[in-house]
């Protein structure tokens, strides 16, 4: 049996993730393709394979829900994996902009496509998404159920 666990951390998850700690992080998208706010910025300077990945997929397209693009990449020897999980349509207008049910989807396809990985994410959905962090919580931890996955709070 592997490892199983659910945990929340501190700190800077890209950071994290260079230094070997995650296989894969996935954050939100929305789905045009803008990558222009939050930590899909950061991930955008950071990880421009993950931004050319995302400029792959069609702009506007609200069939993208659910799904996710994603790039691989090698930093300090360590391979990682950068999920653009669209999640929300739009990036502007009223709050909350996250979709709940893409949000159950995107995390049953990352079980299905990264079981046995090291899995991080922020609080996705919750932040200028504007979406309630304890459904969304809930909804990743019985989708991610058995997988060792962790909640990073970004903390400069």
């Amino acid at each position: 049996m592997g490892l199983t666990q659910n945990r929340t951390i501190d700190g800077d998850l890209i950071a994290l993730a260079i230094q070997g700690e995650f296989d894969v992080i996935v954050h939100g998208c929305n789905c045009f393709c803008t990558m222009s706010a939050g930590i899909a910025h950061a991930i955008q300077l950071q990880f421009p394979e993950a931004y050319a990945a995302d400029l792959l997929t069609t702009k506007g397209d609200r069939n993208k829900l659910g799904y996710f693009s994603s790039a691989s990449v090698i930093e300090n020897d360590h391979p990682i994996t950068i999920v653009n999980g669209y999640t929300q349509f739009q990036y502007s207008g009223t709050p909350p902009l996250v979709d709940y049910s893409a949000v159950q989807q995107l995390f049953k396809r990352i079980k299905k496509e990264f079981a046995g990985k090291r899995i991080a994410y922020p609080k996705i959905g919750a932040g200028l998404a504007g979406g309630d962090w304890e459904k969304i919580h809930n909804i990743i931890n019985q989708e991610l159920d058995g997988e060792h996955h962790t909640l990073v709070n970004f903390v400069h």
